[in-house]
C-alpha cells in the first residue's frame, strides 16, 4: 500500500497525462523527444495491476517531466508551449472519457497490449518496435471514435512514420494515465476547481526528484 495521499496519487496520475501531452507536442514540432520519459510512459501501458500509482511509471522519476509540465501548465499565465501541452491534456481526458464507454474497444486494447507486453519481455523491448505495435492498436481502436485529437506541428515530422507512431503511442499512454486519474476520483471539474492545489503538489513532487533540464 502507498503512503502517498489521495491528492499526491491523483497528481502523479495527471502528471502521466501531462508527460504524454508534452512529448506529443515536442515530437510533432521538433521530431525529437526525451527517450527516458518516453520509455517510462510506454512501459506504463504494460503495468496492468499496479499496487500503487508510481509503480505505473516505474518510479516517481519516470514521470518527473510530467510533474514539471503539470506545475507549468496550471499556472495562471503560460508560455505558448505550456498552453499547447494543456490543450493536449484536456483533449486526452476527453478522449479517455469516450473510450471508457466502449467495452468492446477496451477489451481489444487490453488484449493487444498484453500481447505487446509479452513480445517486449521475451523478444524486443526496442522503443521503435513497441511504438509501431502500440500505434497500430491506437489506429484500430481509438482512432475510430467520433472524438479525435488534432495534433499540430511540422508536416515534415508528422509525415515521418516513426514520429507518427510515437505520437499515437504517447496519446494511448496519456489515455492510460487519464484512466488512472479518473479511477482515483479525478475529473475535468476537479482539475479546474483544484488547479492551484494540484499545481503545488506537482511542484513539490518534482522537487523530490530534481528538476528537468
Amino acid at each position: 500500500m502507498t503512503d502517498r495521499s489521495l491528492r499526491e496519487q491523483q497528481t502523479l496520475a495527471l502528471a502521466g497525462v501531462a508527460q504524454a501531452a508534452r512529448i506529443v507536442d515536442l515530437a510533432a514540432k521538433t521530431g525529437s523527444w526525451p527517450t527516458p520519459f518516453v520509455e517510462a510512459s510506454i512501459h506504463s501501458l504494460f503495468c496492468f495491476e499496479p499496487d500503487e500509482v508510481e509503480e505505473v511509471f516505474g518510479t516517481i522519476q519516470g514521470v518527473r517531466l510530467g510533474l514539471e509540465q503539470l506545475s507549468t501548465c496550471l499556472r495562471v499565465s503560460q508560455d505558448p508551449s505550456a498552453a499547447d501541452t494543456l490543450r493536449y491534456m484536456l483533449a486526452i481526458l476527453q478522449l479517455e472519457k469516450r473510450f471508457a464507454r466502449r467495452d468492446d474497444l477496451l477489451q481489444i486494447v487490453h488484449s493487444r497490449l498484453k500481447h505487446t507486453a509479452y513480445k517486449a519481455e521475451n523478444f524486443s523491448s526496442n522503443i521503435n518496435d513497441l511504438s509501431s505495435n502500440i500505434s497500430s492498436t491506437y489506429q484500430d481502436t481509438l482512432s475510430n471514435l467520433p472524438y479525435r485529437i488534432k495534433v499540430t506541428g511540422s508536416a515534415q515530422h508528422l509525415n515521418n512514420p516513426r514520429v507518427a507512431d510515437l505520437v499515437r503511442s504517447l496519446l494511448l499512454c496519456g489515455v492510460r494515465a487519464a484512466f488512472l486519474w479518473r479511477q482515483l476520483g479525478g475529473s475535468r471539474f476537479k482539475l479546474m476547481m483544484s488547479r492551484g492545489a494540484i499545481r503545488a503538489t506537482a511542484a513539490r513532487l518534482a522537487m523530490e526528484v530534481g528538476t528537468v533540464h
